[in-house]
C-alpha cells in the first residue's frame, strides 16, 4: 500500500513573547497567515492528512490549529506528544508503531533538527525546512513499520514564500 507522510515544521514563532518555557513561544504573525495558506496546498494537491501527530510544544499545536481552518471540516485524529518536542525519523519511526494500517496519509509536525534529518534519512536528499515547510514523501509498506523501513521519495515541498503569503 502506498503511504504518504508529511513532514511539516511549524509555523514562524515569536521570539519577542513573554513566555519562560520556549515550549511555550506562539506564533508569531507571519506563522498565523502562513499555516493555513500550507493547509490549503495540502487540500489542493489532494494530501489530506488522516492523521496528525505532532509535538506538543505551543507552536506545533497552534499551526495545526490554523491548518485545519483550511482543510473545510478536518475529521481527524490528532496526538500532540513530547517525544516529538526533539524529536527525528527514531521518535517518528516509534510513534508509526501505534499508528493505523489504515492511514494512508499522516501529517507529523515538529522542529528542526529533527526534520530535515528525518527526510534526508528517509530519501537521501538534504533538504533546508525553514518554519512552516512540508515536505511530501511517498513510500509503500503493508502497514507503518514496514514502509518506514524501506526506501521513500520526496515527492516535493510546500514553501509559504511559494505561495505569495509570507
Amino acid at each position: 500500500m502506498q503511504r504518504r507522510l508529511i513532514l511539516l515544521r511549524h509555523a514562524k514563532s515569536s521570539w519577542n513573547s513573554v513566555a519562560t518555557d520556549d515550549r511555550e513561544r506562539p506564533l508569531n504573525g507571519r506563522g498565523r497567515r502562513n499555516a493555513p495558506a500550507v493547509g490549503q496546498r495540502l487540500l489542493d494537491l489532494g494530501w489530506r492528512p488522516e492523521a496528525v501527530y505532532g509535538s506538543d510544544a505551543r507552536r506545533s499545536r497552534e499551526t495545526w490549529r490554523r491548518m485545519e481552518e483550511a482543510l473545510e471540516d478536518a475529521d481527524v485524529e490528532v496526538t500532540f506528544t513530547p517525544e516529538l518536542y526533539e524529536g527525528g525519523l527514531g521518535e517518528i519511526v516509534s510513534l508509526a508503531a501505534g499508528w493505523s494500517p489504515a492511514h494512508a496519509t499522516v501529517l507529523v509536525i515538529g522542529h528542526n533538527p529533527g526534520f530535515e534529518e528525518a527526510v534526508e534519512e528517509l530519501t537521501g536528499r538534504h533538504e533546508k525546512l525553514t518554519t512552516c515547510n512540508a515536505a511530501l514523501l511517498v513510500g509503500r509498506g503493508r502497514d507503518w513499520n514496514e514502509a518506514l523501513a524501506g526506501e521513500w521519495v520526496l515527492e516535493g515541498i510546500i514553501r509559504p514564500r511559494d505561495l505569495e503569503v509570507e
